[in-house]
């Protein structure tokens, strides 16, 4: 058993998300949102780094010597069984060397489990075009693309390649083929990775991260070439994404780009964590936007700042905004009112609807 095992077992213990060890502090567990620290005496950089290396391979220990920085998968294993597997970025900062770990549930969650409506399903029944999940970092992005993931291989006998930094959940043998291909470990890069994939006969693609032009621009058209494409971005509302999407691009690529994305993208999953009233652990808030011909039109045409509207409007086709779904959390007594205005987008009708009602 590596040492770090103890520490992780005790996150476990007490039902954290996270733990962190840092250099010059106690080792501390995320908890329901919240940091608390353990009570024990602060980690020498040199005991971090025994940490660490216990965990990584020879390569990992080259390319964390090599960029300083490294997202890896770790798992504590009893007889040659994963017991339970973690999300882990090893980095240094002026005090020395950190490792983060987060604790990755053994089985894809379903949509429901999550606090998502059971119609978001349909997102995963186009043949064809793209699906994002997006929000700030740490706010379930991975995990939702898991359980759309999850129904899919519940239903569908498809062919689906993920391509992860690293792998975090594993998709067991239901009704699809599902095979999970790691960056640095199975493949040099997202890029390559998506080069690859479209001769590997493909359904549905799965892209862990849209972090750059090259990635973005691959998946585009593996959406507008028949394949169904579902990945995160790290912003903080549907019109948002589709303006980070064009706007990456140069702009005599653009009315391109438009055109494409107006024809591929079938929704936008827009979501963020955030302190339950009861303090029992966090509730997803989402917004969710449809493509129709109206979304289509207006991304053509470079009108993504009315895309708000169509979403308030849409809520019959189960559209939503972010902060009509905080507010009904309000009202639910899921969440308070001031966490609603601390996580909302406009404070001011927020107040206003609240006041009214």
């Amino acid at each position: 058993m590596a040492k770090i095992d103890a520490f992780l077992i005790r996150l476990i213990q007490m039902g954290g998300s996270d733990l962190i060890i840092a250099s010059s502090s106690p080792p501390i567990i995320r908890l329901q949102g919240e940091l608390t620290p353990i009570n024990m005496e602060p980690f020498a950089t040199e005991a971090v780094e025994e940490l660490l290396w216990e965990m990584l391979s020879e390569d990992q220990k080259n390319e964390m010597s090599t960029n300083l920085d490294l997202d890896f998968a770790y798992e504590i294993r009893h007889d040659s069984e994963s017991i339970q597997r973690f999300r882990a970025n090893a980095y240094f900062q002026k005090g020395g060397l950190n490792i983060v770990l987060r604790v990755i549930p053994k089985n894809p969650p379903l949509l429901t489990e999550l606090g998502f409506p059971s119609s978001l399903a349909r997102l995963t029944e186009f043949r064809q075009g793209m699906v994002l999940v997006t929000g700030p970092s740490s706010c379930g992005k991975t995990t939702t693309l898991a359980a759309l993931i999850n129904n899919i291989n519940e239903k569908k006998p498809l062919h689906i390649v993920t391509i992860e930094d690293p792998i975090e959940y594993l998709h067991p043998k239901k009704r699809a083929l599902i095979n999970q291909r790691q960056v640095g470990l199975h493949v040099d890069s997202f890029q390559m990775a998506l080069r690859a994939v479209l001769r590997e006969d493909p359904d549905i693609i799965m892209v862990g991260e849209l972090r750059d032009f090259e990635t973005i621009q691959m998946a585009i058209t593996a959406a507008e070439t028949g394949h169904l494409v579902l990945g995160t971005l790290h912003t903080n509302s549907a019109a948002k994404t589709v303006e980070r999407l064009i706007n990456i691009f140069p702009a005599e690529q653009q009315p391109q780009i438009r055109v494409m994305l107006a024809d591929s993208l079938r929704g936008i999953i827009s979501q963020q964590l955030v302190p339950r009233a009861d303090k029992k652990g966090r509730a997803v808030a989402y917004e969710v936007l449809y493509a129709n011909p109206a979304v289509s039109t207006m991304i053509r045409e470079g009108r993504t700042y009315q895309l708000s509207s169509v979403m308030q409007t849409g809520r019959n086709v189960g559209m939503q905004m972010m902060d009509t779904c905080l507010m009904e959390m309000v009202r639910k007594n899921i969440i308070t009112y001031q966490d609603a205005l601390d996580f909302c987008q406009d404070k001011k009708t927020l107040t206003e609807q609240f006041r009214s009602n």
